[in-house]
């Protein structure tokens, strides 16, 4: 029998069975041609008398594979709105609840700590997805006529312009629900069937933020905060988008945020607010960059500055120099490793001297979902599992699985961990620098530092995630 998050129904197989037929006999079409029909149907019906039933109705052959019962439901609903509302489904008609309905998605949205909501219009069907866990998860189907009331509301709160539907357009929309406020980036594009939306959920509470909480092994975290107290030099945490970056350096912040210090960012978007702290809003359109407000920010007589990204070589030259007359310089950086920050520095055009006197401490960072705790499968592990070119440091003899169920929305995860890799910058590794030698993996084993894979590899052993989740992680051991 199939669990849940193997399922996928194909869009161009949907309209294979009725709304009526689908919900009278509990069944879900998986693949169909003219001659045979294959469809899903709960695990315990019979079989043999449900097959002929449909094949005289049908006309033609008709094989069955049974899954749960809780998914058949499930997926109906997604799949087969009703007219009616009946248990298990849910009804979506907008076309005088517009309002209504979006402020219930963005708090809904807000309560499962998503990051996204997207809002999609394709031929047949209407969806609203949400990113849970760095997973999109598929919520309601909406009716075709009620999409573009839905639209046109999203482009009033965010003062976008509600006649243009060629061109994509941004805006923002201030959220507040009771005694919760945040700020919601919009993004409008026009597609094929008509305008795909995207609301970016952006977390202004930094109070629940803490380094001891985000996933540092007490070793990483004694040489991430050798780096954060020093009086200068750069910080660069490198990872890809949505790895958690940001939020880091926020946890940073909040650690150096005293009276003694005078603490500049500029950021896109601000994601978080904290008193105390002069935060600034890139503004592109206006001349408003990194680059430029780095410049400004030199005369502010700065301790601390943050830099959203470092994304040009106008940027990492005004990183460089704010370091080196005396100024501490967070930012991030999109590489593959902590080590490769340095390559991709040089390659931005800083003299490798510049780098190894300015970069104090390096950072890579990726965030993986953790199994859920209510549904995860203990099974044998094989040690072909692994990538070809992986040694792991000690034999694993089980491990677990995602299955999925209603406490992790069928996804059979709930939850991620940010692991780090952090390389403090000492003056062996600054003469490595200057030399262009990017062979240090004995000087790091040596330091008893451990890379991305290592750390999680560690998460994997210790049944808190999948192999599948940790793989491409492997894959760059």
């Amino acid at each position: 029998m199939r669990s849940g998050e193997e399922i996928l129904l194909l869009t161009e197989n949907i309209h294979l069975l009725s709304k009526e037929q689908a919900w009278h006999y509990r069944v879900l079409p998986k693949n169909g041609t003219d001659l045979r029909m294959e469809l899903y149907c709960e695990a315990g019906a019979e079989g043999d008398s449900l097959a002929a039933e449909l094949e005289v109705l049908l006309g033609k052959e008709v094989l069955l594979e049974p899954i749960e019962a809780g998914m058949i439901a499930r997926l109906l609903s997604k799949y087969y709105l009703r007219d009616n509302a009946v248990e298990g489904t849910t009804q979506l008609q907008l076309s005088n609840h517009a309002d209504d309905f979006l402020e219930n998605l963005i708090a809904e949205a807000k309560n499962l700590k998503s990051s996204d909501i997207h809002i999609e219009r394709y031929e047949h069907k209407c969806r609203v997805r949400i990113r849970i866990d760095g997973m999109m998860v598929e919520r309601y189907l909406l009716k075709n006529d009620d999409y573009p009331a839905l639209i046109n509301k999203i482009k009033i709160y965010a003062n976008l312009d509600i006649a243009e539907k060629r061109l994509p357009q941004d805006g923002r929309i201030n959220f507040k629900s009771g005694d919760s406020q945040f700020d919601i980036r919009v993004s409008v594009l026009p597609t094929l069937y008509g305008e795909k939306v995207v609301l970016r959920l952006l977390n202004n509470d930094a109070t629940d933020i803490d380094l001891n909480s985000l996933g540092f092994s007490g070793f990483d975290l004694e040489n991430y905060l050798q780096g954060v107290k020093r009086p200068n030099g750069i910080l660069l945490i490198s990872g890809p988008t949505g790895s958690g970056k940001t939020t880091t350096l926020y946890a940073t912040l909040k650690l150096l945020n005293k009276e003694t210090r005078n603490i500049l960012t500029i950021e896109d978007p601000v994601e978080y607010t904290l008193e105390g702290i002069n935060q600034v809003q890139l503004k592109e359109s206006i001349g408003l960059g990194f680059a430029a407000a780095l410049r400004t920010f030199l005369r502010q007589d700065p301790d601390v500055i943050m830099v959203g990204e470092i994304r040009d070589p106008e940027t990492a030259n005004m990183a460089i120099r704010a370091a080196l007359t005396g100024h501490l310089v967070l930012s991030t950086i999109h590489t593959n490793s902590a080590w490769g920050t340095v390559s991709r520095l040089i390659d931005m055009g800083i003299p490798p001297f510049l780098v190894a006197n300015t970069l104090s401490t390096t950072a890579a960072q990726r965030l993986i979902r953790l199994l859920c705790p209510h549904c995860k499968t203990l099974h044998d592990f094989d040690n072909s599992m692994y990538p070809r070119q992986y040694r792991p440091s000690r034999d694993v003899a089980h491990h677990y699985k995602p299955h999925g169920c209603e406490q992790c929305y069928y996804t059979g995860y709930k939850g991620r961990k940010a692991i780090y890799e952090v390389i403090p910058i000492d003056l062996e590794l600054a003469e490595e620098i200057k030399r262009g030698n990017a062979n240090i993996h004995r000087l790091l084993t040596d330091r008893g530092i451990h890379t991305l894979a290592e750390n999680a590899f560690q998460v994997f052993s210790e049944g808190h995630t999948s192999i599948d989740e940790i793989y491409p992680l492997l894959f760059n051991y």
